[in-house]
């Protein structure tokens, strides 16, 4: 087996958790937005829109992917590109929660309560972890067949990915809460994930290809 083809099996494993990533986090957003456009919710909304950046980080790092199994070149620039791209999706997640969140508290705005938003929030707390692992292991695998910059990359998404379920725990959280009369645990919740963020945002802006 030659070196390129060696490459292809974490590639695969890669590649499948990808799409599957795409698929959920499509479902998460038009769950989430729907529902928290209903209900008046900052968390839910700030959910929705981080399973947009979820969906979007899973296409940057599928088409990455794709170039390998496919053994199209995969230049220097293209993915110091991705990695930027990862990192502005890092960024605008934060700077829409802290603004949606900032407006709502002075506003004093209160939700409504929402079964539907909570259910999805639910199912993410519980979904996203397990993927967030399978993509840390599948960025090892990458790492010990030599491609550190698209293991680097995976690990990037893995992050993004665990700060969905981070997020959805901390909307579930809030939601509930808010249907205690607490307005303002609603948008603090979505709160929890801007650290986290930013912290991921400026590692994958300074990571360089190999």
């Amino acid at each position: 087996m030659d070196l390129e083809a060696a490459h292809h099996s974490p590639a695969r494993s890669a590649l499948r958790l990808e799409y599957a990533t795409i698929a959920i986090a499509a479902v998460e957003a038009l769950v989430a937005l729907i529902s928290g456009v209903l209900a008046g919710s900052v968390a839910l909304v700030a959910f929705g829109a981080d399973s947009v950046i979820e969906m979007l980080s899973g296409v940057v790092v599928l088409g990455q992917l794709l170039a390998l199994v496919h053994e199209r070149p995969r230049g220097r620039f293209s993915e110091h590109r991705s990695h930027r791209i990862l990192a502005v999706l890092f960024y605008a997640l934060a700077a829409y929660v802290v603004v949606s969140a900032g407006w709502a508290l002075v506003r004093s705005h209160h939700p409504h309560e929402n079964a539907l938003g909570i259910m999805v929030a639910v199912a993410s707390t519980v979904a996203m972890p397990l993927l967030a692992f399978s993509k840390r292991a599948s960025s090892r695998h990458l790492g010990d067949h030599g491609l550190s910059s698209l293991s680097r990359l995976m690990s990037a998404d893995a992050t993004e990915t665990a700060l969905c379920a981070l997020l959805a725990l901390s909307t579930l959280v809030g939601v509930s809460l808010a249907s205690l009369h607490w307005f303002w645990a609603d948008p603090v919740a979505s709160l929890a994930v801007v650290y986290f963020a930013l912290r991921e945002g400026r590692e994958a802006w300074e990571c360089e290809p190999d």
